[in-house]
């Protein structure tokens, strides 16, 4: 069963320079029990797109439903069964515990208050702040603050779980607890988990499907490794000194496809990243970094990550085009 189906979902921003266009005819169908990753650099449109699927903003065009009702239409009804998790969103009341504030959010929506008192045991045990919940809110930290904005989206039992960068600030060990509820909940109570992250990671460990959205706009769709295994062009990693690097100019040898630089704090040194739809590419890159006095370290040719895949279809990598949005 399709329980998010978006039709040539668009949405245009009004702004001083003119219109923005934030989507671009979005066409999705998510099934029941899935977790399904919308994959993108910041300002990609993921946040705008989930917004809308929750009711919390309105398309300009096209049309969008969650299991079955008109996100527009029928927005109540749609509040009804899904929850929301945002990084960015202030979880509850400081000076209450934190059963308190999800006992307060479980009533908002009429769960009886033995159900409540279970439920709110249950998501505490599983994301592992069980000993926390008679503490108040403000002595929380982040990572503590984000398990419980999460277990506040599951309360009320909701058939489907939008996820606005769930992990995003979190600890290694706090985020690998939150994965793992979210799985456990599509896998064993058939919900519906979708999330919207730019973190390849969690994208590739734990998403049956994947979207990778630019500017808008769905460039690609399928299982993570199928999408890796579509990709013909070989990637290939460079670990080099970092002077006189110019990314641009290494992207315009004839062969490389796209790529990213990255340079490690620690030691200095840069990480170059390139998807290749011509091997010889390489010897042309090697060629011009050593004319410009670049040392080259280390090069061998790599499995592809999901950000390989976006480097081949935009030519950039994540950050990269997050730079030149800021432009």
């Amino acid at each position: 069963m399709d329980r998010v189906v978006t039709e040539n979902l668009g949405r245009v921003f009004e702004s001083k320079s003119g219109p923005v266009i934030a989507l671009k005819s979005v066409n999705l169908r998510v099934r029941d029990g899935e977790v399904f990753g919308l994959l993108g650099p910041n300002g990609a449109g993921k946040t705008t797109l989930i917004r809308i699927l929750t009711t919390l903003l309105l398309p300009t065009s096209g049309s969008a439903y969650v299991e079955g009702y008109d996100v527009v239409k029928e927005a109540k009804k749609v509040r009804e069964i899904v929850g929301f998790v945002s990084s960015s969103e202030k979880v509850g009341f400081d000076f209450a515990t934190a059963r308190l504030n999800l006992w307060f959010f479980s009533q908002l929506y009429g769960v009886p208050r033995r159900v409540a008192m279970e439920r709110i045991e249950a998501l505490a045990e599983a994301l592992h702040f069980k000993d926390q919940l008679d503490r108040r809110l403000y002595t929380f930290t982040t990572g503590y603050r984000q398990r419980l904005n999460i277990a506040r989206a599951f309360i009320h039992d909701p058939h489907v779980v939008f996820l606005d960068e769930p992990t995003n600030g979190m600890d290694v060990m706090s985020a690998k607890t939150v994965r793992e509820l979210l799985v456990h909940e599509a896998k064993t109570k058939l919900r519906t988990i979708f999330i919207a992250t730019h973190n390849m990671f969690e994208a590739e460990e734990i998403c049956d499907r994947v979207a990778i959205i630019d500017n808008g706009e769905i460039l690609a769709l399928d299982a993570p490794e199928r999408l890796k295994s579509r990709l013909s062009d070989r990637v290939v990693l460079l670990e080099t000194s970092t002077a006189r690097i110019d990314l641009e100019e290494v992207l315009s040898v004839r062969g490389v496809r796209g790529g990213t630089l990255k340079v490690d704090g620690e030691s200095g040194r840069a990480r170059i990243r390139l998807v290749l739809n011509d091997e010889t590419g390489l010897s042309h890159v090697i060629r011009l970094l050593e004319s410009r006095n670049v040392k080259i370290f280390l090069h061998e040719f790599i499995e592809p990550t999901l950000e390989d895949v976006f480097v081949s279809l935009v030519g950039r990598g994540f950050a990269e085009r997050e730079s030149e949005d800021e432009k």
